[in-house]
């Protein structure tokens, strides 16, 4: 038999035991055990054999790592792409959908009438590169209670021109929206995800991806930071100086899916996707640059190491937590809740997908120490196989979590009973 044959015979596992022998021989062997993959757009086309399997309809139960038993309930599973859970005062739930619908749970019930704000731009199905488009992050105004305005990201109809990202303003009247109003747009080297959050300072703060994220003059792949009003703050980092975009707050981030307020310090946190490998939780400060795309801990979609030399954040800002291989962090939450009490002052981050491979996203807790440097860290609701688009606490001290898929759903997570 030759060598030939028997290589054609021979599984996966076997080849490379071939292949040693014959390098221990000597010899030069014929094949490498490695893959050879398809690539599309400089991406490695994803493999299918966990992907798209459906929620069954629970409730699902799990033990912890922490020795605390949960109980997992759909709340709803007849969303589509949901992206963003918002909570009003009075319990009622609010959850973006991509296509553009704001959808309404209320006493757990689903809405079946969808309210529509503005026309956004949206196609693509969730999960392919850059199909993040349409409705995106929902938040409440800090005086919510007095002037029920919420604010909206979403990308936005430009005629012939690219799609921008914008923010839009719109008053909740208990039932719809009205009085919406755009307050801020990005220019059009801005693509994917652009997720928002009001800081305790008051101001509105805006995570962009795509385009030069070194760019001074652009607003891809920077933290921005506005007014309630779409105006610049007068202390913005940047603020007089030439060439620079005075919305800028920070800069050198990639593709950013999250933010969130830390209750205590009052530090913005973002979750940050590097490419193949290197997704990070970063704390943002005024000014500071986060690298991308000079440094990062991940490889790019071809295998190589994305930084030019040993991978390391050397003259930017490190990330708190980073992942390698990447889960493709997305929403995420501090827990401060007491229902689920092993959990209090976890990080509860949200993934769409591990390590390139679809049908494996997941929510991740962290866990940290009095310094907010990570101890360890738990992968949760991973036989479910759904990607997870966001993570929020309700006003029940419970969290609910939003899955993005076709047939999306809301999941809450409750203790299990005793």
């Amino acid at each position: 038999m030759t060598i030939r044959s028997l290589l054609g015979r021979a599984s996966r596992s076997h080849l490379v035991s071939i292949g040693i022998a014959l390098a221990a021989a000597g010899a030069a062997p014929s094949v490498f055990a490695q893959h050879t993959v398809p690539f599309q757009n400089g991406i490695p086309v994803a493999p299918q054999g966990l992907a798209n399997k459906p929620l069954g309809a629970g409730p699902f139960t799990y033990a912890t790592g922490e020795g605390q038993d949960i109980r997992v309930v759909v709340v709803t599973k007849e969303l589509s792409f949901p992206f963003s859970i918002a909570f009003l005062p009075d319990g009622t739930m609010l959850v973006t959908e991509r296509k553009g619908d704001i959808r309404v749970i209320k006493n757990g019930k689903l809405d079946p009438k969808p309210v529509t704000g503005p026309t956004a731009f949206f196609i693509g199905e969730s999960g392919l590169p850059g199909a993040v488009h349409g409705y995106m992050d929902l938040v409440l105004h800090p005086q919510f209670a007095q002037n029920q305005q919420l604010y909206l990201s979403y990308t936005k109809r430009t005629g012939d021109k690219k799609p921008t990202v914008a923010i839009a303003k719109m008053r909740w009247t208990g039932s719809g929206v009205t009085d919406v109003k755009d307050i801020w747009e990005s220019d059009d080297t801005v693509n994917g995800a652009a997720p928002i959050v009001f800081g305790k300072d008051g101001m509105l703060y805006i995570a962009t991806s795509g385009g030069d994220a070194q760019a001074h003059d652009t607003t891809s792949g920077k933290v921005l930071r506005i007014k309630d009003d779409g105006s610049v703050p007068k202390d913005n980092p940047f603020v007089g100086q030439q060439g620079w975009n005075p919305a800028i707050y920070s800069l050198g981030h990639r593709s950013s899916l999250g933010l969130a307020v830390h209750p205590i310090t009052g530090e913005v946190w973002l979750s940050e996707n590097g490419p193949n490998g290197g997704d990070e939780l970063n704390i943002i400060r005024a000014g500071k640059n986060y690298g991308w795309p000079m440094v990062s801990y991940g490889r790019d979609y071809k295998g190589a190491w994305q930084a030019k030399t040993m991978p390391t954040h050397e003259g930017y800002e490190p990330p708190v937590v980073y992942w390698t291989p990447a889960i493709a962090v997305s929403g995420f939450v501090f827990y401060t809740g007491t229902a689920l009490p092993n959990w209090t002052g976890d990080v509860f981050v949200g993934g769409l997908r591990t390590g390139e491979i679809p049908g494996t996203g997941h929510l991740d807790r962290v866990l940290f120490n009095e310094k907010m440097e990570e101890l360890r860290r738990e992968s949760l609701l991973t036989d479910l196989r759904q990607r997870i688009r966001d993570v929020k606490q309700g006003p029940d001290g419970l969290l609910y979590v939003a899955t993005d898929e076709d047939e999306g759903a809301v999941l809450r997570i409750e203790p299990a009973a005793k």
